[in-house]
């Protein structure tokens, strides 16, 4: 039996969301070319985004040696939060993502100097918690939504793209890619999110392979629509891409090989049942990467504190 690798879904079947601003369900929602939201000439600056430039959050994609550590969309579980950032904190990681909370935003940035990222597909939540000191966005982390049969269209990422720079102009955005794209889709969205003033691409795809090897081939099965599309879009934009879903620490090298600036990982970590078996996780994939451990101090010293 061959590993299953996902193929693209039906365009035709891509859900309207209730969150999309100005989706229309009469509207080609496929077109890759169709414009999106016009820019408003209304933006906010929140004082947050002001503190934490984005040269400081990027430094570590900029060296192709980021390493994103996901506690889960839909993961607002403060404990099992808490947990993975400390792990994050402790193992070598360079970024942390979480729920688009703004209390959660207040309890990782008690625990933890390195850079938080808060993902949604809400634009609107995304305020609040870059006030309360997330220093990074991310339009993405799409299983959750999968598992309910919900997927997206180029134009409702380009939508959402357009309307959070809109609000967040100065903020670092990250954008994911549905693996439920063709590769050559997957490539012509991350060239439109580039021209968006998207600050970072982000790929996906462990979520949708069957991998039919167990130990290392399976690793590398489970790996390969993500590393096939960071090897693609990594080609056809300038901004730094990030390797996420399926990964582990066998493959988080071949990652940055195939071209991506960063890896993000989550379930490796997340799923596990105790701090010191995540803190083990992290500072397996951050040796993968070539990564130190670095002190609280010397992170001080890097200018992460949000």
């Amino acid at each position: 039996m061959s590993s299953s690798i996902c193929t693209p879904n039906s365009l035709l079947s891509f859900t309207q969301l209730k969150s999309i601003p100005n989706s229309n369900s009469n509207s080609n929602s496929n077109s890759l070319h169709s414009h999106p939201l016009k820019r408003s000439s209304s933006s906010f600056i929140p004082r947050a985004s002001l503190s934490t430039p984005k040269e400081t959050v990027l430094k570590s994609f900029h060296e192709r040696r980021a390493l994103k550590i996901i506690s889960g969309l839909q993961n607002f579980n403060k404990d099992n939060v808490a947990s993975v950032v400390t792990a994050a904190d402790k193992g070598g990681a360079t970024h942390v993502d979480i729920a688009c909370d703004p209390d959660l935003v207040k309890l990782v940035t008690s625990l933890t100097r390195l850079p938080v990222c808060v993902s949604s597909v809400d634009p609107s939540a995304f305020l609040a918690c870059v006030e309360a000191g997330a220093s990074m966005v991310e339009i993405g982390n799409y299983d959750s939504f999968y598992d309910a049969g919900i997927v997206f269209s180029p134009k409702q990422i380009l939508n959402l793209t357009v309307e959070t720079r809109r609000i967040l102009p100065l903020v670092t955005l990250s954008v994911t890619v549905p693996h439920t794209l063709s590769l050559p889709d997957q490539t012509k969205l991350a060239e439109l999110l580039e021209q968006e003033g998207a600050d970072i691409i982000q790929t996906e795809g462990g979520k949708c392979s069957n991998p039919s090897k167990s130990g290392v081939l399976g690793l590398i099965e489970k790996a390969s629509p993500t590393l096939a599309a960071a090897y693609s879009i990594s080609r056809a934009v300038k901004i730094p891409v990030m390797c996420a879903s399926g990964l582990s620490a066998v493959t988080a090298p071949m990652a940055i090989t195939a071209g991506a600036a960063g890896v993000g990982v989550g379930s490796a970590v997340n799923k596990l049942n105790d701090v010191v078996a995540m803190i083990a996780e992290v500072r397996s994939l951050a040796d993968s990467l070539g990564l130190p451990v670095t002190t609280g101090s010397e992170v001080e010293n890097r200018g992460l504190r949000v």
